[in-house]
């Protein structure tokens, strides 16, 4: 058997990992580091600390049980830093492929049984489609047509946790933590983002995000182009060519006045089941859309 593939993976794992530690912080964090980000690859199903422990160190789990939960609950390094340390390793071969196309503003979702996970709430859930007791994080990712690679992960407060004084002490949720939208969370994403300096794309946005009038201005005043899907009851304006923008008018309503021959369908790539396509207006007979695209499959206009 060829070993030598497994034995490059293994060596550029350790070299990723120990670029990592150089932003962790303290010594002491670097072997809880590797053990943790080698769990995360070892083990199967939930990646709690208890299955961790089991895979990194079988002989001895109770005391490893308990160096991992310490490294995750309680030592104090920056996941900013960690962030940009891997952005700053991982960006350059993203690149060799290509330049990054799009900036993804979207969310995570992670199911929860109980209460007291810090976040933790009833609310949407992507993962079951439909409200649950759940933990959301606001994610923003850079992409090109051959990776993608997360750039900031920021969880959301619910508004009950953040007014809980009780519960806040008790999850060690710190005082300078106030109550900020998704859409808020996200802009200071892009912001972060830009004043870093990373590679430029066109910000992709889902209907929770595009539907908000503030985070669309505020991408445009960083520069940016986006493509954002919007529910249908969203107001726009129709820019004509030649002459004053018309009336304020609901998306649903512009694109129920438009002529049959001013849609396409588009197909624009393999989905899990089918082709992805959809109905967009593309022939100059159709005004644009000031401050927003529609795009969002679920409520099509």
């Amino acid at each position: 058997m060829d070993l030598e593939p497994v034995g490059n993976v293994t060596s550029r794992f350790g070299s990723f990992v120990e670029h990592l530690t150089r932003v962790i912080g303290h010594a002491d964090r670097t072997k809880p580091l590797r053990d943790y980000c080698t769990g995360l690859l070892a083990a199967q199903g939930r990646k709690s600390v208890e299955p961790l422990a089991a895979v990194t160190a079988p002989g001895e789990v109770s005391a490893q049980h308990q160096k991992l939960l310490h490294f995750v609950a309680n030592a104090p390094w920056s996941d900013e830093r960690v962030l940009a340390k891997v952005r700053e390793m991982v960006l350059p071969a993203i690149e060799r492929h290509g330049p990054i196309e799009v900036w993804i503003v979207d969310d995570t979702a992670f199911p929860k049984r109980g209460p007291h996970s810090v976040g933790a709430h009833h609310q949407y859930c992507g993962q079951l489609g439909k409200q649950a007791n759940c933990q959301v994080v606001v994610t923003l990712s850079i992409a090109n047509h051959d990776a993608s690679l997360p750039i900031a992960y920021r969880l959301y407060l619910p508004k009950v946790w953040v007014e809980d004084a009780a519960r806040r002490k008790k999850a060690h949720v710190p005082d300078e933590i106030g109550f900020r939208t998704k859409p808020q969370i996200a802009l200071q994403q892009l912001r972060t983002a830009c004043a870093a300096g990373v590679p430029r794309g066109v910000v992709l946005m889902d209907a929770s995000y595009g539907s908000n009038m503030t985070l669309r201005t505020g991408v445009s005043a960083l520069g940016l182009q986006y493509a954002a899907a919007i529910v249908a009851t969203v107001k726009v304006r129709a820019a004509r060519d030649g002459g004053a923008p018309g009336e304020r008018v609901s998306v649903k309503d512009l694109a129920l006045s438009l002529a049959n021959h001013a849609w396409r369908t588009i197909t624009w790539r393999q989905g899990t089941a089918d082709l992805l396509r959809s109905r967009l207006p593309v022939c100059g007979c159709a005004p644009r859309l000031r401050g927003a695209v529609s795009g969002d499959r679920k409520r099509r206009c």
